[in-house]
């Protein structure tokens, strides 16, 4: 079954372009397009899409406010979702992550990053545009906390391989990228991947990458 889309955007243009990126992909069908933020919410509900990609600038109700009535919508009514923004300001994107969505990507995404995105959010992953990634890196780098105690011990369970693989995805590797780096299979991978959330408690990407440099796992070059 592919990858049901619903693309939330204010400008016509985009949201044909956005279309157009979507269903040139094999795997990928947009189940719907709207401008309206109280329309978003009700194809959310009629037509169950896996991902929503939602601009900011809606009319009627805004993005942010479309986001924070779509989570709070019946536990597996709660789609995916992956925010795009013309505004990658520090605070915007705080305020995104802290709204629980899947992806941010911002103005110059490509299409390779924007499918790579959808496909993530479906599965439950959270991927940021590599230049947030980025910034997010320089913020712990800058911070140079102490590793809180709580820390310290879970990582020292890890396996070489599952550090290797830590490591990389800090660094903001792609898992097909990490499986290139380590000459190993996606599918295992991403193994490592759910083993890790295992051991360190955590649910996606995102918190990986923040416990592998709070924990100091990662240096500052």
């Amino acid at each position: 079954m592919p990858l049901r889309v619903l693309v939330c955007n204010d400008l016509p243009i985009v949201r044909d372009g956005l279309r157009s990126l979507i269903e040139a992909e094999p795997d990928m069908l947009v189940v719907g397009t709207t401008d309206s933020g109280i329309e978003a919410i009700v194809l959310a509900r009629t037509r169950r899409p896996d991902v929503v990609l939602c601009g900011l600038e809606l009319h009627g109700i805004s993005g942010v406010e479309l986001i924070r009535r779509l989570m709070r919508e019946p536990g597996d009514a709660i789609p995916r979702i992956v925010a795009l923004t013309m505004v990658d300001d520090d605070e915007t994107v705080a305020a995104l992550l802290h709204l629980g969505v899947n992806g941010v990507l911002v103005r110059d995404a490509t299409g390779q990053e924007l499918a790579a995105s959808i496909r993530s959010a479906a599965k439950g992953q959270t991927t940021l545009a590599p230049e947030l990634t980025t910034r997010l890196v320089d913020w712990f780098r800058r911070s140079n906390r102490r590793v809180p105690e709580e820390l310290a011990a879970p990582h020292e369970e890890l396996t070489a391989r599952e550090r290797q693989v830590l490591l990389l995805l800090a660094r903001g590797l792609s898992t097909e990228e990490v499986a290139e780096q380590l000459s190993i299979g996606v599918t295992t991978v991403r193994t490592h991947l759910y083993r890790l959330r295992c051991k360190l408690d955590v649910r996606d990407r995102a918190q990986l990458v923040s416990f592998a440099y709070r924990a100091g796992l990662v240096k500052s070059a």
